[in-house]
């Protein structure tokens, strides 16, 4: 089991682009983030298109693949941020030349809708971080921890903020976080793959599928009714992937509508559907459409340690 290759950490006066590759945003946030990222020493530049409209899309999908493609391809560029999801990355799956950024690979930075263009930087070799995006740095304060552990990953470092719950650096990065009744104990490594749960599974039977064998998985999601989540963790573990992973985390499933169809909560039918694996599982990790969304290295291998009080998750990206 071999981590995937991981872009260059940052250093003050790197360029980083914002970009909108999905659903329009309000300007207010690209200004804001651009400010925040500047604040750590950076040189931010914002695409051509990061502000468009087009429809609900920010712009149209040869404007955002244009934006996107530019910033894969320019060498002196080392970090990507995507100002938000939605929905619209799906549009540029298939249609991204990796040839250039190859060469000189960078950071892939967001969540939510951001999962497909995770899940195809994956495709092609390279870890990309699962982190907020520009509305999170725009209206969190100056100490916001996931702000600053965003920060610590880019540049490789940890401050006096984040040096209790995370560790960057030659020894990695690390999280901790409380256990969950539902959880099952054990340790197992793996490589960290997923995000959110609907978006990756319309990848589903593509190359950019997500393996099942040696991977941790961590899900989340937001506004999927409980039946429609269960539906879709029932297709993997109907199509084996369940059956071959290492670990599996359950994040943060938020702004649903209640419903009693499953004669339960969410987790609790997610526990029953579960229950068979004996590698560690954990529920209510710190991912998702949530303030506290802990920075993710996709695909850097992982250890999942799930004890009896607390969770923890240690990466190390630098491992051969």
């Amino acid at each position: 089991m071999n981590s995937l290759i991981i872009p260059p950490y940052l250093q003050k006066g790197d360029r980083v682009v914002i970009l909108s590759p999905s659903s329009k945003i309000d300007k207010s946030f690209i200004k804001g983030a651009k400010k925040r990222l500047e604040s750590w020493g950076l040189k931010v530049e914002v695409s051509k298109h990061a502000g468009s409209s087009h429809g609900t899309y920010a712009g149209s999908t040869t404007q955002r693949l244009e934006d996107l493609q530019n910033a894969l391809d320019d060498e002196n560029v080392r970090a990507i941020l995507c100002s938000r999801g939605g929905y619209g990355a799906v549009h540029l799956v298939g249609k991204l030349d990796f040839t250039r950024f190859s060469k000189s690979p960078k950071w892939l930075i967001g969540f939510s809708d951001i999962t497909a263009l995770h899940n195809v930087i994956q495709q092609k070799g390279f870890a990309s971080l699962h982190a907020p995006m520009a509305r999170h740095l725009t209206v969190e304060s100056d100490d916001d921890f996931c702000s600053l552990a965003l920060k610590d990953i880019l540049l490789g470092h940890n401050t006096a903020d984040t040096a209790e719950a995370l560790k960057v650096g030659e020894n990695g990065v690390g999280y901790s976080c409380p256990s969950h009744k539902l959880n099952h104990k054990g340790k197992a490594t793996g490589i960290l793959r997923g995000g959110n749960l609907s978006v990756f599974y319309g990848l589903r039977g593509t190359p950019y599928d997500i393996p099942g064998e040696g991977t941790i998985l961590f899900i989340e999601d937001v506004g999927e009714r409980p039946h429609a989540v269960e539906r879709m963790v029932y297709n993997l573990k109907l199509g084996g992937v369940l059956d071959k992973l290492s670990g599996l985390i359950i994040g943060q499933f938020t702004e649903y509508e209640e419903d009693k169809s499953l004669g339960k909560d969410l987790y609790g039918a997610l526990a029953d559907l579960v229950k068979e694996y004996d590698y560690p599982i954990c529920f209510n990790f710190p991912v998702g459409h949530v303030t506290m969304n802990l920075p993710l290295i996709e695909g850097a291998e992982v250890s999942l340690e799930v004890e009896n009080r607390n969770v923890k998750l240690n990466f190390n990206p630098d491992k051969e």
